[in-house]
């Protein structure tokens, strides 16, 4: 069975009414990115990252999968498809994808600050005082700026191994998920979908100048029918 490896970014969740929260001036809802996504933000004010993290977890609930999704959970009819994504939402969950490993972390996830293994599934308003079972502090299961990509060492692996590669509604300008693309085998056919694709044409890439919901149906239909 031939593998099929999908890197997503904001574009596909956005279509589903997920609020990027980043306005035009760089902002997110008013704030600094460092006040609300950082190490430094969280020690600084950690009831003003919380506030934020809460919004965002509560706005996920809301929302639901797109066609973008409920297509890529159909490749898994003839393909073993692994979804690398930078988004912290659980959206490829929900339209069934088996196999999604999360860059930035996950949203309706949170963990200790004593133990960052010990991390445990939270759908409601996570609060100051909300304590793991070592009496600390319960911080987002969030990649912060400056901190470790935990997951990033297996995407690479995962991407190598990739017979074909897809992706969708991202800027490919956030690193180091950005550089995933230059551990796929040399050759390896890709389908890039995006409103504004920012990749230099090769003979092996496929671009789709379509937003998510066009674009995937399409490469996922093409593949099924190949």
């Amino acid at each position: 069975m031939k593998k099929i490896v999908v890197l997503t970014g904001a574009g596909i969740s956005a279509e589903s009414g997920i609020n990027t929260f980043r306005g035009d001036d760089g902002l997110w809802e008013g704030h600094d990115i460092m006040e609300v996504a950082s190490p430094i933000g969280w020690e600084k004010n950690p009831a003003l990252v919380l506030d934020f993290y809460n919004k965002r977890r509560a706005q996920l609930l809301t929302v639901t999968p797109n066609k973008a999704h409920h297509a890529l959970k159909e490749l898994e009819d003839q393909f073993e498809v692994t979804i690398i994504t930078q988004n912290v939402d659980d959206l490829h969950e929900r339209a069934g994808s088996s196999k999604v490993i999360h860059l930035h972390g996950e949203l309706l996830k949170v963990r200790s600050q004593f133990d960052e293994d010990l991390i445990l599934d939270w759908k409601t308003d996570l609060c100051i005082g909300d304590y793991c079972e070592h009496n600390s502090q319960l911080r987002p299961h969030i990649v912060w700026f400056g901190e470790q990509v935990p997951m990033m060492e297996r995407a690479m692996e995962i991407t190598s191994e990739a017979d074909i590669l897809m992706i969708i509604g991202t800027s490919m300008q956030v690193y180091p998920a950005a550089s995933l693309v230059q551990y796929a085998a040399h050759g390896t056919p890709m389908y890039f979908i995006d409103p504004n694709p920012a990749i230099a044409p090769q003979p092996n890439l496929k671009i789709y100048e379509e937003k998510a919901t066009i674009g995937v149906p399409k490469v996922a239909e093409e593949l099924l029918n190949n």
